[in-house]
Protein backbone atom coordinates (compact mmCIF):
# COMPACT_ATOMS: atom_id res chain seq x y z
CA UNK A 1 0.00 0.00 0.00
CA UNK A 2 1.25 3.56 -1.09
CA UNK A 3 0.11 5.94 1.42
CA UNK A 4 -1.22 9.37 0.31
CA UNK A 5 -3.92 11.88 0.49
CA UNK A 6 -5.00 10.47 -2.95
CA UNK A 7 -4.49 6.64 -2.85
CA UNK A 8 -6.07 5.70 0.87
CA UNK A 9 -8.71 6.98 2.74
CA UNK A 10 -8.52 7.10 6.66
CA UNK A 11 -10.58 6.25 9.28
CA UNK A 12 -10.46 8.24 13.31
CA UNK A 13 -11.82 6.94 15.90
CA UNK A 14 -12.09 9.52 18.61
CA UNK A 15 -12.56 12.66 18.41
CA UNK A 16 -12.11 14.08 21.91
CA UNK A 17 -9.76 16.52 23.07
CA UNK A 18 -6.56 15.03 21.08
CA UNK A 19 -7.96 13.21 18.04
CA UNK A 20 -9.95 15.78 16.88
CA UNK A 21 -7.08 18.34 16.61
CA UNK A 22 -5.31 15.44 14.94
CA UNK A 23 -8.05 14.19 12.50
CA UNK A 24 -8.15 18.25 11.77
CA UNK A 25 -4.42 17.59 10.55
CA UNK A 26 -4.83 14.74 8.65
CA UNK A 27 -7.28 17.05 6.86
CA UNK A 28 -5.33 20.32 6.12
CA UNK A 29 -2.98 17.61 4.60
CA UNK A 30 -5.26 16.45 1.99
CA UNK A 31 -6.61 13.05 3.80
CA UNK A 32 -9.92 12.25 3.06
CA UNK A 33 -11.55 10.71 6.70
CA UNK A 34 -14.17 8.65 7.90
CA UNK A 35 -14.70 9.88 11.67
CA UNK A 36 -16.80 7.70 14.67
CA UNK A 37 -16.87 8.93 18.17
CA UNK A 38 -19.28 7.60 21.12
CA UNK A 39 -20.24 11.36 21.73
CA UNK A 40 -21.22 12.47 18.38
CA UNK A 41 -21.36 16.17 18.99
CA UNK A 42 -17.27 16.16 19.73
CA UNK A 43 -17.05 14.85 15.62
CA UNK A 44 -19.53 17.88 14.40
CA UNK A 45 -16.43 19.93 13.60
CA UNK A 46 -14.39 17.67 11.32
CA UNK A 47 -17.88 16.68 9.25
CA UNK A 48 -18.70 20.02 8.87
CA UNK A 49 -15.37 20.75 7.21
CA UNK A 50 -16.06 17.20 5.06
CA UNK A 51 -15.12 14.32 7.25
CA UNK A 52 -17.49 11.60 6.56
CA UNK A 53 -19.83 9.88 9.53
CA UNK A 54 -19.90 6.09 10.35
CA UNK A 55 -22.19 4.77 12.56
CA UNK A 56 -19.83 2.65 14.31
CA UNK A 57 -15.97 1.95 14.53
CA UNK A 58 -16.78 -1.13 12.41
CA UNK A 59 -18.23 0.61 9.92
CA UNK A 60 -14.99 2.87 9.76
CA UNK A 61 -13.26 0.18 9.27
CA UNK A 62 -15.03 -1.19 6.51
CA UNK A 63 -15.10 2.32 4.48
CA UNK A 64 -10.94 2.92 5.00
CA UNK A 65 -7.76 1.50 4.51
CA UNK A 66 -5.95 3.11 7.63
CA UNK A 67 -7.39 3.20 10.78
CA UNK A 68 -6.67 5.30 13.67
CA UNK A 69 -7.86 5.23 17.30
CA UNK A 70 -7.48 7.85 20.07
CA UNK A 71 -9.90 6.16 22.79
CA UNK A 72 -9.69 6.56 26.57
CA UNK A 73 -9.07 3.34 28.42
CA UNK A 74 -7.30 -0.08 27.36
CA UNK A 75 -11.09 -1.72 27.55
CA UNK A 76 -12.48 1.03 25.00
CA UNK A 77 -9.49 -0.11 22.94
CA UNK A 78 -10.03 -3.78 23.03
CA UNK A 79 -13.81 -3.65 22.36
CA UNK A 80 -13.50 -1.19 19.48
CA UNK A 81 -10.65 -3.24 17.96
CA UNK A 82 -11.89 -6.85 19.08
CA UNK A 83 -15.30 -6.44 19.74
CA UNK A 84 -18.41 -7.92 17.56
CA UNK A 85 -18.43 -5.99 14.81
CA UNK A 86 -15.22 -4.42 15.61
CA UNK A 87 -12.32 -2.87 13.69
CA UNK A 88 -10.05 -6.05 13.22
CA UNK A 89 -13.30 -7.78 11.95
CA UNK A 90 -14.69 -5.79 9.53
CA UNK A 91 -11.32 -3.80 8.64
CA UNK A 92 -10.34 -4.65 4.46
CA UNK A 93 -8.00 -6.93 3.76
CA UNK A 94 -4.07 -5.06 4.27
CA UNK A 95 -5.38 -2.45 6.21
CA UNK A 96 -3.23 -0.77 8.78
CA UNK A 97 -4.67 -0.43 11.99
CA UNK A 98 -2.65 2.40 14.40
CA UNK A 99 -4.30 2.35 18.12
CA UNK A 100 -2.77 6.00 19.40
CA UNK A 101 -4.26 5.44 22.39
CA UNK A 102 -1.95 4.65 25.72
CA UNK A 103 -3.06 1.39 26.78
CA UNK A 104 -1.24 -2.17 27.99
CA UNK A 105 1.42 -3.75 26.22
CA UNK A 106 0.10 -7.14 26.25
CA UNK A 107 -3.44 -5.75 24.66
CA UNK A 108 -1.87 -3.80 21.78
CA UNK A 109 0.20 -7.63 21.22
CA UNK A 110 -2.92 -8.96 21.34
CA UNK A 111 -4.15 -7.21 18.75
CA UNK A 112 -1.64 -7.76 16.32
CA UNK A 113 -1.78 -11.12 16.94
CA UNK A 114 -5.60 -10.97 15.84
CA UNK A 115 -5.28 -8.74 13.05
CA UNK A 116 -2.43 -10.70 11.76
CA UNK A 117 -4.66 -13.50 11.60
CA UNK A 118 -7.02 -11.77 8.72
CA UNK A 119 -3.94 -10.52 6.71
CA UNK A 120 -3.89 -6.77 8.12
CA UNK A 121 -1.04 -4.99 10.21
CA UNK A 122 -1.51 -3.74 13.69
CA UNK A 123 0.56 -1.21 14.92
CA UNK A 124 1.06 0.38 18.77
CA UNK A 125 1.49 4.46 18.70
CA UNK A 126 0.85 6.43 21.70
CA UNK A 127 1.75 10.24 21.62
CA UNK A 128 3.06 12.72 24.23
CA UNK A 129 2.67 16.60 23.91
CA UNK A 130 -1.10 16.74 24.99
CA UNK A 131 -3.61 18.94 23.16
CA UNK A 132 -0.64 21.81 22.02
CA UNK A 133 1.09 19.18 20.54
CA UNK A 134 -2.15 17.80 18.58
CA UNK A 135 -3.03 21.70 17.60
CA UNK A 136 0.20 21.59 15.87
CA UNK A 137 1.48 18.72 14.50
CA UNK A 138 4.60 18.25 17.23
CA UNK A 139 3.57 15.28 18.87
CA UNK A 140 6.22 12.43 20.05
CA UNK A 141 5.04 9.51 18.68
CA UNK A 142 6.15 6.31 20.10
CA UNK A 143 5.84 3.08 18.06
CA UNK A 144 5.56 -0.94 18.17
CA UNK A 145 4.70 -2.91 15.45
CA UNK A 146 5.69 -4.59 11.99
CA UNK A 147 9.02 -2.49 10.52
CA UNK A 148 7.09 -2.44 6.74
CA UNK A 149 3.72 -1.35 8.04
CA UNK A 150 5.17 1.79 9.66
CA UNK A 151 7.19 2.73 6.83
CA UNK A 152 4.13 2.47 4.83
CA UNK A 153 2.08 4.83 7.43
CA UNK A 154 5.37 7.21 8.32
CA UNK A 155 3.94 9.88 6.08
CA UNK A 156 0.59 9.74 8.12
CA UNK A 157 2.90 9.71 11.30
CA UNK A 158 4.65 13.18 10.25
CA UNK A 159 1.62 14.85 9.99
CA UNK A 160 0.99 14.64 13.64
CA UNK A 161 4.05 14.49 14.76
CA UNK A 162 7.77 15.86 14.80
CA UNK A 163 9.30 12.35 16.61
CA UNK A 164 8.85 9.36 16.01
CA UNK A 165 10.56 6.02 16.28
CA UNK A 166 9.72 3.01 15.99
CA UNK A 167 11.16 1.21 19.57
CA UNK A 168 10.40 -2.99 18.66
CA UNK A 169 7.48 -5.44 17.75
CA UNK A 170 4.08 -4.68 18.88
CA UNK A 171 3.79 -3.55 22.55
CA UNK A 172 6.85 -1.53 22.59
CA UNK A 173 5.42 1.61 21.96
CA UNK A 174 2.84 1.33 24.87
CA UNK A 175 6.20 0.47 27.22
CA UNK A 176 7.88 3.33 25.49
CA UNK A 177 5.05 5.72 26.64
CA UNK A 178 5.25 4.10 30.01
CA UNK A 179 8.53 5.88 30.21
CA UNK A 180 7.13 8.71 29.23
CA UNK A 181 4.62 9.04 31.69
CA UNK A 182 7.10 7.36 34.71
CA UNK A 183 9.25 10.67 33.69
CA UNK A 184 6.09 13.30 33.55
CA UNK A 185 4.70 11.78 37.11
CA UNK A 186 7.24 12.88 39.77
CA UNK A 187 8.39 16.30 37.39
CA UNK A 188 4.35 17.63 37.17
CA UNK A 189 5.07 17.15 41.62
CA UNK A 190 8.17 18.87 41.38
CA UNK A 191 7.07 21.31 38.55
CA UNK A 192 3.65 22.00 41.72
CA UNK A 193 5.61 22.51 44.60
CA UNK A 194 7.86 24.74 42.45
CA UNK A 195 5.19 27.06 42.01
CA UNK A 196 3.31 26.36 45.20
CA UNK A 197 6.73 27.44 46.80
CA UNK A 198 7.46 30.58 44.92
CA UNK A 199 3.97 31.91 45.75
CA UNK A 200 4.47 31.58 49.55
CA UNK A 201 7.48 32.62 49.65
CA UNK A 202 6.47 36.14 48.56
CA UNK A 203 8.19 35.68 44.97
CA UNK A 204 6.53 36.67 41.52
CA UNK A 205 6.11 32.93 40.22
CA UNK A 206 6.25 34.51 36.85
CA UNK A 207 9.92 36.25 37.26
CA UNK A 208 10.50 32.65 38.92
CA UNK A 209 9.42 31.20 35.50
CA UNK A 210 11.63 33.21 33.76
CA UNK A 211 14.99 32.36 35.68
CA UNK A 212 14.19 28.70 36.15
CA UNK A 213 12.30 27.14 32.70
CA UNK A 214 15.64 28.08 30.80
CA UNK A 215 18.02 26.24 33.26
CA UNK A 216 18.67 22.71 34.18
CA UNK A 217 14.96 22.49 36.07
CA UNK A 218 13.68 23.30 32.73
CA UNK A 219 10.90 20.45 31.37
CA UNK A 220 8.09 21.04 28.92
CA UNK A 221 5.77 20.49 31.90
CA UNK A 222 7.21 23.62 33.55
CA UNK A 223 7.21 26.09 30.04
CA UNK A 224 3.54 24.54 29.18
CA UNK A 225 1.67 23.67 32.19
CA UNK A 226 3.28 25.86 35.14
CA UNK A 227 2.07 28.74 33.29
CA UNK A 228 -1.38 27.54 32.91
CA UNK A 229 -1.25 26.63 37.05
CA UNK A 230 -0.78 30.21 37.89
CA UNK A 231 -3.06 31.62 35.58
CA UNK A 232 -5.97 29.21 37.30
CA UNK A 233 -6.63 27.55 33.78
CA UNK A 234 -7.31 23.92 34.63
CA UNK A 235 -8.74 23.15 31.20
CA UNK A 236 -7.76 19.64 30.26
CA UNK A 237 -5.04 19.29 27.69
CA UNK A 238 -4.66 15.23 29.07
CA UNK A 239 -7.35 14.48 31.87
CA UNK A 240 -6.27 13.47 35.26
CA UNK A 241 -8.63 10.14 35.09
CA UNK A 242 -5.93 9.37 31.66
CA UNK A 243 -3.18 9.71 33.66
CA UNK A 244 -4.36 7.78 36.78
CA UNK A 245 -5.11 4.83 33.89
CA UNK A 246 -1.70 5.36 32.59
CA UNK A 247 0.08 5.44 36.13
CA UNK A 248 -1.65 2.03 36.82
CA UNK A 249 -0.48 0.53 33.97
CA UNK A 250 3.40 1.80 34.65
CA UNK A 251 2.67 -0.01 37.77
CA UNK A 252 1.03 -3.05 36.54
CA UNK A 253 4.20 -3.66 34.06
CA UNK A 254 6.72 -2.71 37.28
CA UNK A 255 5.66 -5.38 39.35
CA UNK A 256 5.82 -7.80 36.20
CA UNK A 257 9.43 -6.98 35.96
CA UNK A 258 10.12 -6.80 39.82
CA UNK A 259 10.69 -3.40 40.00
CA UNK A 260 9.82 -0.79 42.48
CA UNK A 261 8.67 2.44 41.49
CA UNK A 262 7.83 4.95 44.10
CA UNK A 263 7.93 8.25 42.46
CA UNK A 264 5.26 6.79 40.15
CA UNK A 265 3.26 5.29 43.50
CA UNK A 266 3.42 8.75 45.44
CA UNK A 267 2.06 10.16 42.23
CA UNK A 268 -0.89 7.98 41.23
CA UNK A 269 -1.77 8.47 44.89
CA UNK A 270 -2.12 12.29 44.77
CA UNK A 271 -3.92 12.39 41.40
CA UNK A 272 -6.40 9.34 42.57
CA UNK A 273 -7.14 11.95 45.37
CA UNK A 274 -7.86 14.81 43.52
CA UNK A 275 -9.95 12.14 40.89
CA UNK A 276 -12.12 11.74 44.27
CA UNK A 277 -12.27 15.94 44.66
CA UNK A 278 -14.28 15.81 41.15
CA UNK A 279 -11.42 16.43 39.50
CA UNK A 280 -11.26 13.78 36.74
CA UNK A 281 -11.55 15.19 33.78
CA UNK A 282 -9.28 18.44 34.82
CA UNK A 283 -5.86 18.79 33.22
CA UNK A 284 -3.31 16.82 35.08
CA UNK A 285 -1.45 20.48 35.89
CA UNK A 286 -4.52 20.47 38.72
CA UNK A 287 -2.19 18.71 40.59
CA UNK A 288 -1.70 22.37 42.06
CA UNK A 289 -4.62 22.21 43.68
CA UNK A 290 -3.39 20.08 46.12
CA UNK A 291 -0.93 22.08 47.54
CA UNK A 292 -2.89 25.92 46.78
CA UNK A 293 -6.51 24.55 48.04
CA UNK A 294 -5.18 22.23 50.67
Amino acid sequence: MTVTPESVRIGFVGTGVMGKSMARNLMNAGYSLVVYNRSADKAQELIDAGAAWAATPGDVAAATDVVITMVGFPTDVEEVYLGADGIVERAREGAILIDMTTSAPALARKIAEHAAERGLSALDAPVSGGDIGAKNGSLVIMVGGDEQAYAQVLPVFQVLGQNIILHGPAGMGQHCKMCNQIAIATNMIGVSESMAYAMKSGLDPQKVLASITGGAAGSWSLSNLAPRMLRGDFAPGFYIQHLVKDLRIALEMAEQLQMELPGVKMSEEMYDALVKRGEAYSGTQALFKYYVED
